[in-house]
């Protein structure tokens, strides 16, 4: 495994980080991909099913990795009933496009 440097890279005032506590949700008919910040979990990326137990426990996982704000991406409808779990759960949650 390659190391990597320990010298602090500064970013354009335009790719300044805006959501330190954010994830990202490529969603799908059948399963959503999940990445949260790579500090956060052995496991950044997971992916979960689309049935109302799995949104449940995606919810579940992003509180435990305290994310507060969502990025989700969908080309179809499957992002409404996860969109509305999360905002029921207190999460910021913008739909982006893809």
């Amino acid at each position: 495994m390659p190391r990597r440097s320990k010298r602090r890279v500064v970013l354009p005032e335009q790719l300044k980080q805006v959501h330190l506590n954010a994830a990202g949700i490529d969603v799908g008919s059948a399963f959503h991909f999940v990445a949260v910040p790579p500090d956060r979990d052995q496991q950044p990326v997971q992916k979960f099913g689309a049935f109302t137990a799995d949104l449940e426990a995606l919810a579940d996982w992003l509180h435990r990795c305290g994310v507060d704000t969502v990025a989700m991406e969908s080309t179809g409808v499957y992002w409404i009933p996860l969109f509305e779990l999360l905002e029921s759960r207190g999460f910021q949650v913008l739909l982006v496009d893809p």
